[in-house]
């Protein structure tokens, strides 16, 4: 795996700055998403001449709540846990900033990406039900990306395989480098090892879940029903992965029975299901493809 890209020393520092695999990613992953969303705004927006650019201006408030998000959960978490990640947060605040060494919970990066995402469009004159089908199918497709950088890192890896599935390949399982290269998360006790590679795992699985919900939007009865698909879908596929998951990082509960994502995955589960059964009769006007309807209102040549 590869932590880093490259290394700059620093005349000042000690430490050389590292360019981080992981934020590389991440960024490429987020600039995709943004790019498809202006794009899909373009032509499924209720304004196609305007809303390219009045999504736009949402896309930053979006990646603050993304990260600011995805990181407060990880810090509420390992607190309220007690761990030691908690106490050095608790010793040391500055350290809960310090996004790029991982640390990131998915499920917070949702909660914070579309808290601020909503605001934001309700300034823009947006509606948000709307713009939030297709804000997901985005941002599941730079998702697909951005979780590659979990495996370059070594984060959200997987539980060690038993010796029966050893032999399964890439990307089944992955077998960590022994030594470690500098800036691995995949910890000393893992080096050498074969373990589930759930990182490429969560890579799949969201490209899986953008085009099955591209192909959702395209055929949606209402706004908001991608939104309540991906929710159920994504809540499955993460809460089965998470078994597989070797990093006791992101909290245990009930004797170490769930962990944090699964239980939230309960909750998305249930209720996005009680949704789609609460609506399967709803037909809310259609939703025209723009570029469709702009080119069937021009005169003939």
């Amino acid at each position: 795996m590869h932590p880093y890209l490259f290394s700059i020393p620093l005349p000042w520092s000690d430490d050389p700055f590292h360019l981080r695999t992981f934020g590389l990613l991440v960024a490429t992953g987020f600039l995709l998403g943004a790019h498809l969303l202006q794009r899909f705004a373009g032509r499924f927006g209720d304004d196609p001449q305007h809303d390219p650019d009045r999504y736009a201006r949402t896309i930053m408030w979006i990646l603050v709540g993304v990260f600011g998000g995805a990181r407060i959960m990880y810090v509420v978490v390992e607190v309220l846990r007690g761990s030691d990640t908690g106490q050095a947060y608790l010793d040391e605040p500055w350290t809960m900033l310090y996004f790029w060494q991982g640390g990131l919970v998915m499920y917070g990066g949702l909660v914070g990406g579309i808290g601020l995402g909503i605001v934001a469009a309700k300034r823009e004159g947006i509606r948000w039900v709307h713009g939030l089908d297709m804000g997901l199918v985005a941002g599941f497709f730079g998702q697909a990306i951005g979780r590659v950088g979990c495996l370059m890192v070594g984060d959200d890896h997987g539980s060690i395989v038993p010796e029966a599935y050893a032999s399964l390949p890439f990307p089944i399982t992955v077998t960590v480098p022994d030594p470690l290269p500098d800036g691995s998360l995949f910890g000393a006790e893992n080096a050498g090892q074969v373990l589930w590679a759930t990182q490429i795992w969560m890579s799949l699985n969201a490209l899986l879940l953008a085009i099955v919900s591209y192909r959702i939007l395209l055929r949606r009865r209402y706004a908001g029903q991608v939104t309540l698909w991906l929710v159920f879908l994504y809540s499955i596929g993460r809460f089965v992965i998470e078994a597989f998951r070797g990093d006791r990082i992101r909290g245990l509960w009930f004797d170490d029975t769930l962990s944090t994502s699964q239980l939230i995955s309960i909750v998305g589960f249930a209720g996005s299901a009680f949704l789609l059964w609460r609506f399967r009769e709803r037909r809310d006007a259609p939703v025209v493809d723009a570029r469709a309807a702009q080119a069937s209102q021009e005169p003939a040549a």
